[in-house]
């Protein structure tokens, strides 16, 4: 009596078949996720990390924390005395780039240069509280031709949302 042979697969060819996926599928990951790191970090975004990381380290340490930007250094710094980080802004145009941290009291003035609204009453540092608040302040962001304000919410530190103009042109 002949018997059949029994066709399929053996427990160590799945298991290899299995080993080579999975070393596939890690270096598909891994390269993905070095493709999204290695974007550029727009002044913008890296002011939002410092601004997280000021109120962040006011929180956790109990002290008010000051953020400020060296111009020469190109570089958000937050410090609350004992423990100080920078964010570096790295940009093509570095050297036309200038960041103001500004007041948000009444009476602050500003000038027309060139049809741009340039704000002149600056502030050398922001305070962050241990209670999650900040002082009510925005940033100014020129680039070249262009110019950025943003108002942050002393009471969230998050960016001042405004509502939408229904009568403006999309």
């Amino acid at each position: 009596m002949a018997r059949a042979k029994a066709s399929g697969f053996t427990i160590l060819e799945i298991l290899l078949a299995l080993a080579v996926m999975a070393l596939i599928a890690a270096s598909i990951i891994g390269a993905s996720a070095h493709l999204l790191n290695s974007r550029a970090v727009s002044p913008d975004d890296l002011f939002w990390q410092a601004v997280a990381a000021s109120r962040k380290l006011a929180l956790q340490s109990g002290a008010e924390t000051r953020l400020g930007f060296d111009d020469k250094a190109k570089a958000f710094s937050v410090s609350n005395g004992a423990i100080a980080k920078t964010f570096a802004v790295h940009t093509a145009d570095n050297d036309q780039l200038l960041i103001n941290l500004l007041t948000t009291q009444a009476g602050a003035s500003s000038m027309l240069i060139g049809g741009t609204l340039i704000e002149t009453q600056t502030m050398p540092y922001a305070t962050f509280y241990p209670d999650g608040t900040c002082v009510p302040f925005r940033v100014q962001i020129r680039q070249r031709d262009s110019v950025r304000s943003l108002a942050i919410d002393p009471w969230t530190c998050a960016r001042v949302l405004h509502p939408i103009d229904p009568n403006a042109s999309p």
